[in-house]
């Protein structure tokens, strides 16, 4: 596996690049301090597994250049890393299509087992930051977003929510939790059906479908669905990397 790692603080990208590579003999470490230096690594190299991102960069702002990558490389997951562990910034980098939020203040432990989980496929968002804060104050232009991302938050926390069945009671056909899979991943519509040979509609109704198992009606609370139920149930853990069909 391959991994980019974009932080600016020398630091903690030597720490962060120390953890990862211990995490596994196979994986492969590239680390950046800037978006632009970002920009050009993923330009000349193609066969990235994973980015993992900082939100707070000095060339650019990460939440910027995760809907870049997400715009322009759909295929590549992403990863925020951040000092930050705001519930705002938590569920903002989910519904910009980030497939995991770590937080550098994590242990060494945590952020170990994270990150295992996370180059395993499944998605990893830190429990604790879940409805444990309001978001800030906002100016009247963004209020709705903030509207938005309290009431994302509130559902992640309520009680009926935190109480569905495990991944394993889904119910869900084969076809269905592939599609649960790319969809975890981020990618949009048009990808999956892409990827599993399939029409756009098709992809809806089976979205749809996978979305009332869960119990939600949006993508990220999807993600913060199976999020908690992984980090309730570890040896029940699901994978965002598909089994190639036989």
């Amino acid at each position: 596996m391959k991994v980019l790692l974009i932080d600016d603080h020398p630091l903690i990208l030597a720490a962060l690049q120390t953890v990862i590579a211990g995490l596994d003999e196979g994986v492969e470490m590239v680390g950046v301090e800037t978006a632009a230096a970002a920009r050009q690594r993923l330009k000349d190299q193609d066969d990235f597994d994973l980015v993992l991102l900082d939100l707070q960069l000095g060339d650019a702002s990460g939440f910027d250049v995760l809907e870049e990558f997400r715009s322009v490389y759909p295929a590549l997951p992403v990863v925020v890393i951040s000092a930050s562990d705001r519930a705002s910034d938590v569920i903002r980098s989910i519904d910009m299509g980030a497939m995991g939020f770590v937080p550098k203040r994590s242990s060494t432990e945590v952020l170990s087992q994270a990150l295992r989980l996370v180059m395993s496929g499944g998605i990893y968002v830190p429990p604790m930051s879940l409805g444990s804060e309001a978001p800030a104050p906002a100016a009247p232009e963004v209020n709705s977003q903030a509207a938005r991302l309290q009431q994302i938050s509130q559902l992640a926390t309520a009680t009926e929510y935190q109480m569905q069945a495990g991944l394993e009671n889904l119910s869900l056909t084969p076809r269905q939790t592939d599609v649960l899979a790319l969809l975890l991943q981020g990618k949009p519509n048009k990808i999956i059906a892409r990827e599993l040979g399939v029409s756009v509609e098709t992809v809806k109704d089976h979205v749809a479908a996978v979305l009332k198992a869960l119990g939600v009606n949006s993508r990220t609370q999807a993600v913060l669905a199976v999020s908690q139920m992984v980090q309730r149930q570890p040896d029940q853990s699901f994978s965002t990397f598909r089994q190639p069909a036989h």
